[in-house]
């Protein structure tokens, strides 16, 4: 969350993904950032899934960051 918020401050835009068990977690920083930075949450657990599974998820959630990146345009 630190990156994203000090690179949009730079005029670079992101976006973070967390783990959906996280989404608590990331509001709450971006507040305690003063950067409620743009974020997509992908499901949980995401360090046990094959390639193919996480090929599958980041498609899924492809719309939603295209989404998150351009929405201040």
């Amino acid at each position: 969350m630190h990156d994203i918020a000090d690179l949009e401050r730079r005029g670079v835009v992101g976006v973070f993904l967390a783990s959906a068990v996280f989404a608590e977690a990331a509001s709450m920083q971006g507040v305690a950032l003063g950067f409620p930075a743009p974020y997509v949450l992908v499901p949980h657990p995401v360090q046990d899934r094959t390639d193919a599974e996480l090929r599958a998820v980041a498609e899924e959630v492809y719309p939603a960051v295209v989404a998150a990146v351009t929405a201040g345009s």
